[in-house]
């Protein structure tokens, strides 16, 4: 159920607040809304008054907000940039068949960004709109009907499911080895390129090979592609997810310095929250990705 209409002040009272927060100065305000000086002082001033509280204090040409004027002006701007949002997606597919899903960057560029391209021409009515995210978030206050997770089932209140496994192998300049395939001890005696999100990468691929190593170092990246691209001008060797390692191999720039790829014990999936039912546009995604992708795996 809606607020009642006394705890619903105006747009043009709303964007009058934000403006001046964020700016200053009514005046400063008055320029950015296309209004006088006086209109948003008497915005601000049937805002105060509605609430019953005063949201700003007078200091020299200037407005200072009050305690609960940060507070609310906060909460306001969130709330008018969900209004945007949800304008914006509107426009993009009038018939209201839209979907906000967060992704992770490299799986999202090379692993899903082909496979939503089928699933549009299949639901030409849906648009799915994309955003990134690399940790777990809060769906209530985040504007995602579904996100991408990798790792294990460890994000709390959400449902899953099981897109792809993870497969990981080494790859380097063409000038960075003369021979392939190497031995795995052969990559301690070379540079090595690490994954913020993923400390222990290497430490775990060399145990994986029953080749001890101690603590590693080398340049640190927070996104794969940034890695790669690095990787493919000399820097060192990066431990890249095989369907990444594919894509720039197959485009020369990069060359396997490992034959054999490593299986980790992590997944990517697909999440929702328990705490709502899933949009029609959604549960058309959920279905679809459970007959072409994923005959194979734990379904939900």
């Amino acid at each position: 159920m809606i607020a009642p209409r006394r705890f619903l002040p105006s747009i043009s009272s709303l964007l009058a607040l934000e403006a001046v927060a964020r700016l200053g100065t009514a005046t400063a305000a008055a320029n950015e809304l296309s209004l006088t000086h006086s209109a948003v002082s008497r915005q601000l001033k049937v805002l105060e008054e509605q609430l019953g509280t005063a949201l700003f204090e007078r200091q020299g040409q200037g407005l200072a907000l009050t305690v609960s004027g940060i507070d609310y002006a906060n909460s306001v701007r969130d709330c008018l940039e969900a209004l945007a949002r949800a304008s914006l997606k509107i426009k993009a597919n009038p018939s209201g068949g839209s979907l906000s899903l967060a992704t992770l960057p490299a799986f999202g560029t090379h692993w899903l960004a082909p496979r939503l391209r089928r699933f549009s021409h299949e639901f030409p009515n849906i648009t799915v709109n994309l955003g990134t995210r690399l940790a777990p978030f809060d769906f209530n206050r985040e504007q995602f009907d579904a996100a991408i997770h990798f790792g294990r089932r460890d994000w709390q209140g959400v449902e899953y499911l099981e897109l792809a496994r993870e497969r990981v192998v080494p790859v380097c300049s063409p000038d960075l080895i003369s021979t392939r395939p190497v031995a795995a001890e052969s990559f301690l005696e070379m540079p090595l390129l690490h994954l913020e999100s993923r400390p222990g990468a290497w430490e775990d691929w060399f145990e994986h090979h029953s080749c001890p190593a101690g603590r590693l170092h080398g340049m640190l990246f927070d996104q794969f592609t940034t890695m790669a691209e690095a990787a493919s001008l000399g820097f060192g060797v990066a431990l890249l997810p095989e369907f990444l390692a594919t894509e720039v191999v197959k485009h020369g720039k990069l060359v396997r310095a490992f034959e054999n790829a490593m299986e980790l014990p992590h997944r990517y999936y697909l999440v929702w929250p328990k705490s709502r039912a899933p949009r029609s546009p959604l549960e058309q995604l959920i279905e679809w990705l459970i007959a072409t992708e994923c005959g194979d795996a734990p379904k939900r």
